[in-house]
């Protein structure tokens, strides 16, 4: 007999509530296997991958591509043993073809063969050499659900389907997999409906009386020849936006703003291109400043530090986790560069460079999202002078980088053309005071005017 097992969306990073489906890679009918990727998401953070968590065939895709669907809803049915719709019952829908036959228990179990059933990542089989662990948080069971055997032609008493099933983040309407692949294409949202079956089971009959009951005409948000178009608020947008407020109007924060000339930068940048140490290397004005901002914050290690306002201490933190603001087809995120101060300058513009392509891919974890200490915005590479940054929820300041510009500047008395860049830092003034937030942006300066200046850091 057919055993079905539905796939609930997973809490891929902490405290997310919801995701939006991007792409679905699978469709009904499909045999599927244990880690294959089967879906594409998009949370409040990044695009995750999703993969199996058994083996068998795709009965039903719960979700549509664009819908957002809250953590703990399910949204895929998988048969794991479809070999057992070959028993003498009638269905309605075609037998699909059979896989292995092995079904898979819950997340944590052992398997036939030794494999450990899991959410994310790869069950190895016992022996196997183990890859290192996915950064983020454990993976929750998943409980399996069954449906209720399919009605036989003859009159002889049939076993009561499962009353409904309360999932976590939301109610899983009971309908047979035909009477939903009926409603779907009827358009009908079984959510809707109530069951007149045994124990609330939706049937034909009621998506068909769904379907003959008129329906008001929807209400247009828009008028017809509007030159005007609404983009529902989700994804990476709601949670940029609500960071971005939660931070506006809880750190309070100040500005201030400092010119350089950074010629001595730019030719250094120059020489670094034929060293043969930096030949391979893609360095950019931005890994100067991650430098500099590095090595100024262990004078004032404030612009690090974070204020707990639970624990009502302020939180200093010996390391920097520096998180680079990225522009991406799917909006502003923010991953970091774990340990930065822990890196030479070789190994910080190769890191920034993996970042950065990582981001605008849209491969960026959620996990690399998460825990930064000091955010750079480079607003220099769309041409913008300076500007005033919002600091990151958590983090304690934030520097902006302009862009670089050929400009008169005094040199010995002598106007002359020099390399000009402005700088804008804003910090959080509970933790940090106008001395220190000064004296900072005074280093950071100072080390791109002059990099032989980090010799006596």
């Amino acid at each position: 007999m057919p055993q079905f097992k539905q796939f609930p969306m997973p809490d891929t990073a902490e405290g997310l509530t919801e995701a939006e489906i991007l792409t679905w890679n699978v469709k009904v009918g499909d045999a599927v296997k244990v880690n294959q990727i089967i879906v594409e998401i998009e949370t409040a953070k990044a695009a995750v991958e999703l993969p199996c968590p058994w083996d068998g065939v795709v009965t039903e895709l719960l979700a549509e591509v664009g819908q957002t669907v809250n953590v703990g809803v399910p949204i895929i049915t998988i048969d794991v043993d479809p070999s057992g719709a070959a028993a003498p019952v009638p269905a309605p829908v075609a037998a699909e073809p059979a896989t292995n036959g092995a079904s898979s228990g819950k997340i944590g179990e052992e398997m036939p063969g030794g494999r450990i059933a899991t959410l994310v990542g790869y069950g190895p089989r016992a022996g196997a050499a183990k890859r290192r662990a996915r950064k983020g948080s454990e993976p929750e069971p998943v409980a399996a659900v069954v449906a209720p055997p399919a009605p036989v032609a003859a009159p002889a008493p049939v076993a009561a389907p499962p009353a409904p099933v309360a999932q976590p983040g939301g109610y899983v309407p009971l309908a047979k997999p035909p009477v939903r692949k009926l409603a779907k294409d009827l358009g009908v949202d079984l959510h809707a409906l109530t069951g007149s079956g045994a124990n609330g089971v939706i049937t034909r009959e009621d998506v068909e009386q769904a379907v003959a009951a008129p329906v008001p005409a929807p209400v247009s948000t828009v008028d017809n020849g509007s030159r005007e178009r609404r983009v529902q608020i989700k994804g990476v947008r709601k949670a940029t936006a609500q960071a971005m407020v939660d931070s506006a109007f809880t750190a309070p924060h100040v500005t201030e703003f400092l010119t350089i000339d950074v010629t001595p930068m730019m030719e250094l940048r120059a020489r670094l291109k034929t060293s043969p140490a930096f030949r391979d290397v893609k360095v950019t004005p931005l890994t100067f400043a991650a430098k500099a901002v590095i090595l100024a914050a262990k004078r004032t290690p404030d612009v690090n530090a974070t204020w707990d306002a639970a624990a009502g201490e302020i939180v200093y933190k010996d390391y920097v986790h520096l998180g680079i603001a990225a522009a991406t087809p799917r909006g502003l995120v923010v991953p970091k560069v774990r340990d930065a101060d822990a890196m030479s300058l070789r190994e910080l513009a190769v890191a920034l460079d993996q970042l950065a392509t990582t981001a605008r891919d849209g491969k960026t974890s959620p996990a690399d999202m998460m825990g930064g200490t000091f955010t750079i915005t480079n607003v220099g590479v769309f041409g913008v002078d300076t500007g005033t940054p919002i600091i990151n929820p958590g983090e304690s300041a934030i520097l902006a980088l302009g862009a670089i510009r050929d400009m008169p500047w005094v040199v010995d008395g002598q106007v002359v053309p020099r390399k000009v860049c402005q700088l804008a830092l804003s910090f959080d003034h509970r933790v940090v005071d106008g001395q220190q937030g000064s004296q900072f942006l005074a280093d950071v300066g100072a080390l791109l005017a002059d990099p032989g200046m980090a010799m006596t850091y």
